[in-house]
């Protein structure tokens, strides 16, 4: 199907079974057809349990089981949907185990209701013993426990069904498509229509795993040709894959004293230039060469706090941005004697605001978003920063329920669509936002994409997809999830790492793949492979799930220990040792090569800051 476009294609696409033949299933076989109403922003649906996409056909846009008549297509009508690879509109959150109809679970609580109705015709009258007083107290327990189980229940349904729209007409097919790339017909957008399909998201299935770390995966990054994936590690190592292969080409030191946060190629770099930050606030740079090999690490820049994330300029092989905890974002310019300068110190009033994740704008280079610490979307243009403006803000964005909110709320990872209209922002304990970029300063959110739980670590988010057509995000529950970016509905959902936790999704640039990381030591590769789409199954319940562990960690848990104080006593404590070993060691300290700048911070531990590197 990807003969023309290598080996890298030809790895992803192995096994794909096109619908259309006589493997593929009719629509309506073996599977349930679920009654599903969306419900607009702010009001649920009478049955908000039933979370499956919009059955084709619906009228008036209200959603209504059909019948199996209503499936059969008409004369006149258009060719079979299989043709999509597109399953969603049969599948609804209900796991295969619990295909029972709507009329089951009615029969099920007509049950309990003439259970109670029996209990209080046989409770005795006023004579009647102290025992049997008990055993009447003891029924009006169980009755208020399961009323109140009852309607924990239904605001659970509830909340599902909220912010859920219609699931739109499958946009590809596959039979038409390939026959008019026979013909030459629109073939230079075939892959791009190919990646975007949502029969191949819902295909999507684990095909092989990376191994070569020996701590958690917390970076991972394609080349622009995406032949070549980075991946960084708590073992302070980065990897350069050749990941159609499954091979290590190289690996090196990354010259970093704590956890590597981020590695990315320099976009025009000729794959020869690759960026990193780490826990330990450096941001260094690593000099590749042609021959497989790691010249040298060089610092460039120092936050005096954990550096989580850099953002590229879309074009420029020598220019990209850094924020860290310390609430500074760099712009750094390898091409300066001195390539940090301090953009901006991000505030809230006079309170500094630390920073987890920053993301430049690809539509517009001038414009990047950042966010950490408080609640805050808060967009700033490189141009025109006056920290006594606003504190140089452009715009900020928040969900109006959290903008007093007393809740600590942290936005983990934020990050902008292909055309740079839309920004996507994931906050920790909560659901993942979606903003409209050009809105004005202070607009509510578009989409709320919820179901997954981002609690125990700095949880990444992605858009996947040529046009930003799905939402892809890990969660504590170790499994990933992919929305639908305009119904917010999922469409894929898959058990990632056994460690339990999945961080890094990085979407393949090209083609319709997924590289996912967490805190199991290895690299997950994912490809629409399966012959059939995916049921979801289980997913009802393990949303649910994640949704009253929340809401009981946010009851439970007052003040939690800050992290950046956590990591001051961590650095205080490694300082303390003992430093007459070192001065009795001898001859001339180790001399620090980086560049420098009067913006870092220079408080480091000893050690060579410049790393010779060898390949793997």
């Amino acid at each position: 199907m990807y003969s023309n476009y290598g080996k890298s294609s030809q790895f992803l696409c192995l096994g794909l079974n096109l619908p259309g033949g006589s493997d593929d299933p009719e629509p309506g076989e073996g599977r349930e057809e679920a009654d599903t109403s969306a419900a607009p922003e702010g009001q649920t649906s009478p049955d908000s349990a039933n979370l499956s996409s919009a059955p084709e056909g619906s009228e008036d846009g209200q959603d209504r089981p059909m019948a199996n008549s209503e499936q059969k297509q008409g004369p006149g009508e258009e060719e079979d949907t299989t043709d999509s690879m597109d399953g969603s509109g049969l599948y609804s959150l209900t796991e295969e185990g619990e295909k029972e109809s709507e009329g089951g679970g009615q029969r099920e609580r007509g049950k309990d209701e003439s259970k109670r109705s029996t209990r209080k015709r046989n409770r005795p009258s006023g004579g009647a013993t102290r025992h049997s007083s008990s055993s009447d107290d003891d029924d009006e327990d169980e009755d208020e426990e399961e009323d109140a189980e009852e309607e924990d229940e239904q605001a659970m349904e509830a909340w599902l069904g909220a912010d859920l729209r219609d699931l739109s007409r499958p946009s590809w097919c596959a039979i038409p498509s390939l026959r008019a790339r026979e013909i030459g017909r629109d073939s230079h957008q075939f892959v791009r229509r190919v990646c975007g399909a949502r029969g191949l998201v819902q295909r999507l299935e684990l095909q092989g795993r990376l191994e070569k770390h020996t701590g958690c995966v917390n970076t991972l990054h394609f080349n622009p040709s995406g032949t070549r994936l980075a991946s960084g590690s708590d073992d302070l190592r980065v990897v350069i894959w050749d990941w159609a292969r499954r091979r290590a080409e190289l690996e090196f030191d990354s010259g970093h004293k704590s956890n590597v946060f981020q590695a990315k190629f320099l976009p025009h770099s000729g794959d020869s230039t690759l960026a990193m930050c780490a826990r330990d606030g450096q941001i260094r740079v690593a000099e590749l060469s042609a021959t497989q090999r790691c010249k040298n690490t060089k610092r460039v820049a120092q936050h005096k706090g954990a550096a989580h994330k850099l953002a590229l300029e879309p074009d420029s092989p020598c220019s990209f941005l850094s924020a860290g905890e310390d609430a500074v974002v760099f712009r750094i310019d390898l091409r300066l004697d001195r390539p940090a300068n301090k953009l901006v110190v991000v505030k809230e009033g006079e309170k500094k605001v630390g920073l987890y994740t920053i993301f430049v704008n690809p539509a517009n280079t001038h414009h990047f978003a950042v966010g950490g610490r408080d609640q805050y979307v808060r967009i700033y243009d490189q141009r025109k920063i006056n920290e006594h403006d606003n504190n140089g803000v452009l715009k900020k964005f928040c969900p109006s329920h959290l903008v007093s909110s007393e809740s600590k709320t942290n936005i983990t990872c934020l990050v902008y669509s292909h055309d740079g209209t839309d920004l996507l922002a994931s906050y920790n304990d909560e659901d993942i936002y979606l903003f409209d970029s050009s809105h004005s300063d202070g607009a509510d959110y578009r989409r709320r994409y919820k179901g997954h739980r981002n609690n125990a670590t700095v949880k990444g988010v992605n858009f996947y997809g040529p046009c930003s057509e799905f939402v892809v995000s890990g969660s504590d529950c170790g499994h990933v999830y992919l929305w639908d970016k305009n119904s917010a509905r999922v469409v894929q959902f898959m058990e990632g790492d056994r460690g339990g936790v999945v961080n890094c999704l990085e979407p393949h640039p090209h083609l319709p793949g997924l590289a996912t990381s967490g805190l199991d030591h290895d690299v997950k590769l994912w490809a629409p492979t399966a012959e059939n789409p995916t049921t979801l199954k289980g997913l009802k319940e393990v949303m649910k799930k994640n949704k009253r562990e929340r809401d009981e960690d946010s009851v439970r848990h007052g003040d939690q220990y800050d992290t950046q104080l956590l990591w001051f006593l961590m650095r205080h404590m490694r300082n303390r040792r003992p430093q007459r070993a070192r001065r009795g060691e001898g001859g001339e300290g180790d001399t620090d090569e980086s560049w420098s700048s009067p913006d870092s911070s220079d408080e480091e531990e000893g050690g060579p800051d410049h790393v010779q590197c060898m390949s793997s």
